[in-house]
């Protein structure tokens, strides 16, 4: 069984969906705590690493052979939780990163949390290293867009990112991130040429590979 450990309860249906699609049979359970975003919000991922970790315990004794934590604000926390609880944990978008910068230096990041910026900019970073690749990494907030998805107005929240994904210059970017799960729709929305990568799909697939 693999865990997903969510801080929206809206990433459920789209695992599901790509479990469907692309692993017929595979037995996911999902476990859903919006406190820890909120937490890490406020006070920073690392404030609520033992409480992650806690989560991420319960799923082992609960049956998870691995772990995949679809949040990027505390993707750093969970994943480096791994050696304590015995099991693979994995951050969704560890492998949309790798992919970026595959693609060229110039990597933006765009995100609708600022919490989600230090991770993830950390994130690509440390995969070009590992790749001997060079980075430069630069970000893009995407302002009021968090409010829309917090009042559930998740088509406008959508339009909002994949405008703002469409205002970077074609000639400026080498590859665009969706930093979190949430901005995943926008994708087929944007218009740039530039490839705009999103963590789910790719996520999902590395999962299931530690698990084989």
């Amino acid at each position: 069984m693999l865990a997903l450990l969510h801080t929206s309860p809206v990433h459920v249906p789209v695992f599901d969906a790509l479990r469907d699609e692309d692993h017929q049979g595979l037995e996911l359970t999902h476990v859903v705590h919006e406190d820890l975003l909120t937490r890490a919000r406020a006070a920073g991922p690392d404030a609520v690493a033992d409480d992650v970790r806690a989560v991420l315990e319960q799923a082992v004794a609960d049956g998870a052979v691995a772990v995949l934590c679809t949040c990027s604000s505390i993707g750093g926390v969970a994943e480096a939780a791994a050696e304590e609880i015995g099991v693979p944990v994995l951050r969704v978008d560890r492998p949309m990163a790798a992919a970026a910068v595959a693609a060229g230096p110039r990597v933006v990041v765009v995100a609708t949390s600022e919490s989600t910026f230090g991770p993830t900019v950390t994130l690509v970073e440390e995969e070009a290293r590992r790749a001997g690749l060079p980075a430069d990494v630069r970000t893009l907030f995407v302002d009021g867009a968090w409010a829309l998805f917090q009042e559930g107005d998740t088509e406008a929240y959508v339009r909002t990112v994949a405008d703002a994904v469409d205002s970077i210059p074609g000639d400026s970017a080498d590859a665009i991130i969706l930093a979190q799960a949430s901005m995943t729709p926008a994708q087929l929305l944007t218009t740039t040429a530039v490839p705009v990568l999103s963590s789910p799909r790719l996520g999902l697939a590395a999962a299931v590979t530690h698990m084989e």
